[in-house]
């Protein structure tokens, strides 16, 4: 097993060539062998023509690279990612997650990446593994993991979610926010308190009356190709994603079909997330918690 860093510990005193060959001279590989293996590393990496760079003089997409050529040269069965594309900005990100992803194809090798950022994790995995506190929440595919989270920190983790105390008056049949839904969800006793997850961008904004569940649109931010909206629905607030424009103050109604209801057993994690007042009140723990000017932590 070979490990990317997150911080690449290349070593500052070689250069490209000699960082990628450093694990095959360890290992007693002829100078022959490890010219062919660096120039094909190099070339996977599309690093060619950098062999005697040196290595702080490379970007840190570059750096990243040569980590990643570094460690592939000794032909691990498996290559740990610990965070490794924390230290780039956003672009470069996304273009070394496309980068790792066909190196894995075309190596075969198996990848265990490690990640705090969610949409990374559903879009470079076959298979994701939530954890908190060292223990596993959740194994699944990322599809099964987003659309069918086992709890309310992995509903929370991966991806944005409303997730609401609900119970269950039946199979098919959920009660939350004052009002009947039919679902999808079965096998829950009568009667048990639940979460209930609905995803922002399933949530459909109709015209506010008596039939339908309404809110107060607290908070409108335009994000590209949706507003994000922050609705206020019998005090619990609702996070929206939607091409439908709406305006701070306006009243508006909430439709939301049966299979975009989701329906988890009460966790440990049950009453933590999911409202979206709690966001403003966390930062504000947060500053009180701040040390003073001239203090340390």
């Amino acid at each position: 097993m070979n490990t990317i860093f997150q911080k690449y510990a290349l070593f500052p005193h070689l250069d490209v060539y000699d960082n990628v060959a450093f694990g095959m001279r360890v290992h007693g590989k002829s100078e022959r062998e490890i010219r062919a293996k660096v120039g094909e590393m190099l070339g996977m990496v599309n690093l060619n023509g950098f062999e005697h760079r040196g290595v702080e003089r490379l970007s840190g997409g570059q750096q990243q690279r040569v980590a990643i050529a570094r460690a592939l040269a000794n032909e691990p069965k498996v290559l740990l990612l610990d965070e490794p594309l924390g230290a780039l900005d956003l672009k470069l990100r996304k273009d070394m997650q496309v980068e790792l992803k066909k190196i894995q194809q075309q190596t075969g090798i198996t990848f265990l990446f490690v990640t705090h950022d969610q949409e990374e994790a559903l879009s470079m995995s076959d298979e994701v593994v939530v954890m908190d506190g060292g223990a596993i929440q959740q194994i699944g595919t990322p599809i099964d993991i987003y659309n069918e989270p086992k709890n309310a920190f992995v509903a929370d983790f991966i991806g944005e979610s409303n997730i609401l105390d609900g119970v269950m008056r039946g199979d098919y049949l959920v009660e939350f926010a004052g009002r009947k839904f039919r679902c999808v969800d079965k096998g829950f006793r009568a009667d048990e308190p639940v979460d209930v997850v609905i995803r922002p961008e399933d949530v459909d904004i109709v015209p506010a009356d008596g039939d339908r569940l309404t809110g107060t649109v607290q908070n409108v931010t335009f994000k590209g190709v949706f507003y994000e909206a922050i609705v206020d629905v019998r005090g619990f607030k609702w996070m929206i994603q939607t091409t439908d424009f709406v305006r701070t103050g306006e009243k508006i109604g909430i439709s939301v079909q049966p299979d975009e209801i989701h329906v988890m057993r009460k966790s440990k994690y049950s009453g933590t997330f999911g409202d979206y007042s709690t966001y403003s009140d966390e930062m504000d723990e947060d500053s009180r918690a701040l040390p003073a000017d001239g203090e340390a932590e």
